[in-house]
């Protein structure tokens, strides 16, 4: 089933790539390829580690809160790794996977370290889609009528979900913490982490601020890319746009990013009169910037696996007798 799903959102994202290219044609998304320069670049590796900082505080602030040990400096390497993975792989959310699987074993506590990475995401989502209503609700001229409506509807499912945890950790957090039921137990205790992770006055402070300045970031370098391809529109008129571009990138039909957010800025960017090849350049060149953004990481993932295989010489070295499966089999029939 998995697999399945996976599959359906790869062949998702290019069933939406291909009608973009059957009615656009493909010079929208060769020009933004040809349009990326040295200081579009330059732009982004700035701005990227300034948005991967904030993101990575956040993490820490989070798995912190939730007893977990995180310093600043394993969360900034962590984080451009699993950005990096996030680009490369499939689905655009592996590398969260990673990380989060990764930082719960060393901590010691997988479901933990999962739980830390999920909330941590969702505190992005929650600043995104606030921002969302926000545009639709001071420049609604600006979002085509389905869009407001997605979005005013993402907006009420978010307050009645965090009402609804609200209500249910006062109601059953504390009566099932303690529950010889591992499915009541599990759920009292993902409240707590919920509560103790985003929503305590020591934590939704800096969790909040680091989101709007992550999400800051993010928009920074949507007005770079808009830029680099060619679109000299004001920031006022970009950014509502950019914000619901965001918005369409988190749905779970894209390969590394692409695929929903061409599409959303082929109708928005149309829908504004900036013209919908106009939208889908960007895109490419926000895509291929994001991508660049993120390739610290792939230092980081080299320099780790390096550091992997030499301690596993080292230890061999240093343990000639180590029992290993051949060995093993020696001794055995001798």
């Amino acid at each position: 089933m998995k697999r399945a799903l996976a599959w359906l959102r790869i062949l998702g994202a290019f069933a939406i790539l291909g009608v973009l290219v059957w009615q656009l044609g493909s010079d929208a998304f060769l020009d933004g390829l040809g349009r990326i320069s040295t200081p579009g670049v330059l732009a982004a590796l700035v701005i990227g580690f300034a948005t991967t900082v904030f993101s990575a505080g956040r993490w820490q602030i989070v798995a912190t809160r939730l007893g977990l040990r995180l310093s600043v400096r394993t969360a900034v390497a962590d984080y451009y790794r699993a950005l990096f993975l996030n680009g490369v792989l499939p689905a655009g959310v592996l590398g969260d996977v990673h990380r989060a699987v990764q930082h719960g074993r060393d901590s010691g506590d997988v479901p933990r370290g999962v739980r830390a990475v999920v909330l941590e995401r969702t505190a992005g989502q929650l600043v995104l889609i606030a921002s969302a209503v926000a545009v639709v609700l001071v420049s609604p001229e600006a979002v085509p009528g389905a869009f407001r409506e997605v979005v005013t509807s993402a907006g009420i499912v978010v307050v009645l979900a965090a009402v609804a945890a609200v209500v249910a950790g006062r109601v059953f957090g504390g009566r099932w913490i303690h529950s010889p039921s591992k499915v009541r137990r599990g759920f009292a205790v993902t409240l707590a982490d919920l509560r103790l992770g985003l929503f305590t006055r020591e934590t939704w402070p800096g969790v909040g601020f680091l989101s709007v300045a992550t999400l800051a970031g993010h928009l920074a370098l949507f007005v770079v890319a808009a830029r680099v391809a060619g679109v000299d529109a004001p920031v006022g008129q970009l950014v509502p746009l950019m914000v619901l571009a965001l918005l369409a990138m988190g749905l779970p039909l894209n390969v590394g990013g692409f695929g929903p957010r061409e599409g959303v800025c082929a109708l928005l960017f149309g829908a504004a009169g900036l013209g919908a090849a106009q939208g889908v350049t960007v895109a490419v060149v926000y895509g291929v910037l994001t991508l660049v953004a993120s390739l610290p990481g792939a230092g980081v993932l080299l320099v780790r696996s390096v550091a992997g295989v030499r301690r596993t010489e080292l230890s061999r070295e240093s343990d000639p007798e180590a029992v290993t499966p051949l060995s093993f089999h020696v001794k055995a029939r001798g």
